[in-house]
């Protein structure tokens, strides 16, 4: 489309919706702006340099401005220059020399090229941000593009995957892909790439049943990265809550994210988006000019009550998102239902969740943005998962969302590690993360399952280097290894890093295995690294936020100890989906229920009796016993269950402990499972009845079912749940 285009075609058009959308016909405009006083369209040719018109959209309704023009379509080029006041002491800084992007535009062609003209004032006049800059932006600025979201899917509704059968892997288009032998070069790094055969087979064949996947909605490379060679490779600086990052696009069309949805729903996997909405990269009053703040500034972020010229800066990046706002809470719900519908994803992991829910007088459980989920018809059936902090005042919240949320449960993970490592005194709090931290989350009702357990994330080591390392080293990262986190709760086992010693090698190994059968033995949500389950390491940087390179990229040749600890992980979470026992939809009390004359959960010493007040406190006591009675009623229906019965042993002592097998009243012999002191479970152990001892290697974890006949079934789906999986085959 050019310039022999008639603007005189140009009609009023609809404030709804908003964004750039195209009806077959033509394209309506509608961008809200509460304080502009004048709104421009401009549209550029293909290569999105040229700007060929500049429109002047004619309608102002409801604060939305609009116009609709007849005869475009799909693949339009175009931005918004924004008029109004330029006046920061008041919060406003409209300059139409600046091209914005559309808060709702769905596709981005063209990067973001850093340089002064992005910045609404003169970088390095003596008033900084008070003064005014002409230059026009336009050439640095990616474009806005119209798409036409018609796809046709083959399935119409989403897996809504129970929540207690749920298993999370959190991953990285790129990083998971970038590497892999069997994904096309082409197509590596893209969400082609990951919809490839060979990568979803292997996500399935692990046994999880969600994918989160790391922001994937169009973000900025940070110029201070730039300078330094890096780049923003995590994603956590979102620019368009619409649009997918054209970096993980093998071709200019959104339905190709649509492809890969619909490959993964196909192969029984969900899709979860981490999702960024309580900042943007506009910083604070000296950062860019590039949407928000050029379209209505005193709108869209939290201003300083007494100074808006200045930002609230509860995220840490230099602004935050104003939700309190009711056209800025529309926007994200708007870009969350496009995401659940448009593109049937299941579900969203909020970045700095208690952002959220802040309204000026702080974290508030009833605020705006959660109660627009919990009553909104499409969100409320999604899956929501909070990261529930912030760097704000009390914007420590684990536990403090309301019914319907999931939350990442920080404390499992500083528990476990330091458990593990040899910490004394957690006994205690391990039992009760074990448990689905009831004593964060067992109230209004809320489930187990809403306590996301991890040992590991993103943020942070890997697993591998979680048992290979006692301190971070980010040295790659150009901040002299002052950035990521100091209190890791790691042990290296000897030897700092990479070693050829033996010894520590096999103590490393059998240290992740303790770490992942604490994870997937516990009660809540598990949530697993990808890579984890293969050893992966970032080289002890734990903070890889800005290293797309092999850091960060997975290196598929896993050798014979990947091999071994992925079956390790395949037979866990087989184990985990075959025994309901261990992922209960009610948290375990470990009261005594008379009318059965049984507790749901006990915790018994190496003798096989209940811990005494004093062995609770022993800060020396690295070891307990866990045993879950598969005859307690399940449900608020008072009546048994006919699940089966495990006793597992926690043992983090550098020392074997014997453990007298407990007595059940029909248990007849107890079957070992799992032995994390082994790579596989090992057939030799005959059947042992209640009052035997059993040895606990040291550091180690045991799991017994119990066996009450030769037939029992609960025995014979186990042993079918994890024949796959018995033999040590590492060419496999």
């Amino acid at each position: 489309m050019g310039s022999g285009y008639d603007l005189g075609a140009l009609a009023e058009g609809s404030p709804f919706p908003r964004g750039a959308t195209y009806d077959g016909q033509g394209v309506n405009f509608a961008l809200f702006s509460a304080h502009a006083t004048k709104v421009e369209l401009c549209l550029f040719d293909e290569s999105g340099e040229t700007e060929w018109a500049r429109v002047t959209l004619p309608e102002y309704t409801d604060e939305v401005w609009h116009g609709y023009l007849p005869g475009i379509g799909p693949g339009t080029r175009y931005g918004y220059r924004v008029h109004g006041p330029y006046e920061p002491d008041a919060g406003h800084r409209f300059n139409p020399n600046k091209l914005v992007l559309d808060p709702y535009a769905k596709a981005f062609m063209g990067s973001l090229q850093w340089g002064p003209a992005l910045f609404g004032y003169e970088i390095g006049h003596p008033d900084a941000d008070l003064s005014f800059d002409e230059r026009d932006s336009a050439h640095l600025m990616p474009k806005c593009v119209v798409v036409d979201s018609r796809f046709q899917w083959q399935q119409n509704e989403r897996l809504r995957v129970p929540w207690d059968r749920t298993v999370i892997y959190e991953t990285h288009v790129r990083g998971y892909t970038q590497r892999h032998p069997d994904v096309p070069h082409h197509l590596r790094g893209t969400f082609a790439g990951l919809a490839e055969d060979a990568v979803i087979e292997r996500i399935r064949k692990l046994g999880v049943t969600s994918v989160e996947l790391l922001p994937v909605q169009m973000f900025v490379d940070q110029p201070y990265l730039l300078d330094k060679g890096l780049r923003n490779h995590w994603g956590y600086d979102t620019l368009g809550f619409f649009a997918l990052h054209p970096r993980y696009l093998s071709a200019p069309s959104i339905d190709e994210f649509k492809y890969m949805v619909e490959r993964f729903h196909a192969a029984g996997l969900e899709v979860i988006l981490d999702v960024v909405y309580n900042h943007t990269p506009e910083g604070n009053e000296l950062g860019p000019t590039l949407s928000f703040k050029g379209v209505d500034n005193a709108s869209y972020y939290r201003l300083m009550p007494d100074q808006p010229r200045y930002y609230i800066n509860d995220t840490g990046t230099g602004n935050t998102l104003n939700l309190s706002h009711p056209r800025v809470l529309q926007t994200v719900t708007d870009s969350l239902r496009y995401w659940a519908t448009e593109m049937r994803v299941d579900g969203f992991r909020f970045d700095l969740a208690t952002i959220l829910a802040r309204e000026p007088h702080g974290y508030d459980e009833g605020g705006g943005f959660l109660d627009s989920c919990r009553q909104d018809p499409v969100l409320s059936s999604v899956k929501l998962i909070a990261e529930p902090w912030d760097c704000g005042p009390g914007g420590y919240q684990v536990g403090g969302f309301p019914p319907g949320w999931a939350e990442w449960n920080d404390t499992f993970r500083d528990t476990v590690r330091a458990y593990w490592k040899g910490d004394e005194g957690q006994v205690p709090d391990l039992a009760r993360r074990l448990t689905a931290s009831g004593d964060k989350f067992n109230r209004r009702g809320r489930r187990p399952w809403a306590s996301v357990n991890f040992i590991t994330a993103h943020d942070g080591f890997t697993l591998h280097d979680l048992v290979s390392y006692n301190d971070k080293h980010n040295e790659a990262n150009g901040e002299e290894n002052r950035d990521g986190h100091a209190d890791n709760r790691s042990w290296n086992c000897g030897a700092e890093g990479p070693t050829d010693d033996a010894d520590i090698v096999a103590l490393r190994e059998q240290q992740k295995r303790n770490l992942l059968a604490t994870l997937l033995l516990a009660q809540g949500t598990p949530m697993l690294l990808a890579g984890d389950e293969c050893g992966r390491t970032q080289g002890g940087n734990n903070n890889a936020y800005c290293q797309d390179n092999e850091t960060s990229w997975f290196d598929w040749d896993i050798g014979e100890d990947g091999m071994r600890l992925t079956r390790f992980v395949q037979r866990l979470l087989a184990l985990r989906q075959a025994l309901p026992v261990l992922r209960r939809n009610r948290f375990l009390t470990g009261e005594w229920r008379e009318a059965f004359e049984l507790r749901d959960c006990a915790w018994l010493d190496e003798q096989g009796n209940d811990l005494t007040e004093e062995q609770w406190h022993d800060p020396g006591r690295r070891w307990i016993g866990m045993l879950l009675d598969g005859r307690a009623p399940s449900s608020g229906i008072d009546r048994p269950s006919d699940d089966a019965t495990v006793f597992v042993v926690f043992n983090a002592s550098h020392e074997e402990i014997d453990f007298v097998m407990p007595h059940v009243s029909e248990a007849q012999s107890w079957e070992l499972v799992i032995d994390t002191a082994r790579t596989a479970t090992s057939e030799e152990h005959a059947p042992l009845g209640a009052g035997q001892t059993h040895r606990s290697e040291a550091r180690s974890v045991q799991l017994h079912i119990l066996v009450t006949d030769d037939g029992d079934i609960h025995a014979r789906t186990v042993r079918e749940a994890l024949a796959p999986f018995m033999e040590e085959r590492a060419s496999d």
